[in-house]
């Protein structure tokens, strides 16, 4: 039987994929302060610092879910956490987040990332199905999930009440199947 027990590090060539833990908190809390990452991941939530020291402190010991912490290797800095979640493990399929803090967007960090820990999904876990929702006001993350191989499924209209207004999510995945044939011909074009 597959689990999440297994905390792996992936590792790419802008970034490091690492367990996230307790310490990685002041890195992260910009993650949780800013009001446009929050806009743009339709979060209500206000976290304090306790209560995230609190949850990674426990996510380690998660056996259904991978919270990876995201490192930038040119700095060694923590840049934000990328996370495979809501395991399905009848249907072999799970959802996946990301986010980071603002200074580390728009320099490809973010579609590494995906590949890595979708590859991770597939390669190692046994996924058949990887899904996210995205909002209509996020084209930018929109553009990174399709470059990872993502395809848009459908539409949730008015999922989100944001500051008034109803914002539609489009539902997106990745399939095994997918997965394979986009990594096949990535290693094509990377042949001399």
């Amino acid at each position: 039987m597959t689990d999440f027990s297994h905390k792996p590090t992936l590792t790419g060539d802008l970034v490091v994929l690492r367990p996230v833990t307790e310490d990685d908190v002041p890195a992260l809390l910009p993650l949780f302060e800013d009001a446009e990452v929050t806009r743009l991941t339709g979060c209500h939530t206000r976290f304090d610092e306790p209560a995230l020291r609190k949850w990674y402190a426990s996510r380690g010991a998660q056996d259904d879910r991978l919270d990876l912490a995201v490192v930038e290797r040119a700095t060694g800095r923590v840049v934000g956490e990328a996370v495979l979640n809501e395991w399905d493990e009848d249907n072999e399929s799970c959802s996946f987040r990301i986010g980071f803090v603002p200074d580390a967007v728009g320099r490809g960090l973010g579609t590494e990332a995906t590949r890595l820990i979708v590859g991770h999904g597939f390669e190692a876990l046994g996924l058949y199905r990887i899904h996210l929702e995205v909002y209509a006001f996020n084209p930018r993350a929109r553009r990174a999930y399709e470059k990872a191989g993502f395809r848009a499924e459908g539409v949730l209209r008015g999922a989100l009440l944001w500051e008034g207004e109803r914002v539609d999510a489009t539902v997106m995945s990745i399939l095994a199947p997918e997965y394979r044939a986009g990594r096949t011909r990535r290693e094509l074009s990377d042949r001399p």
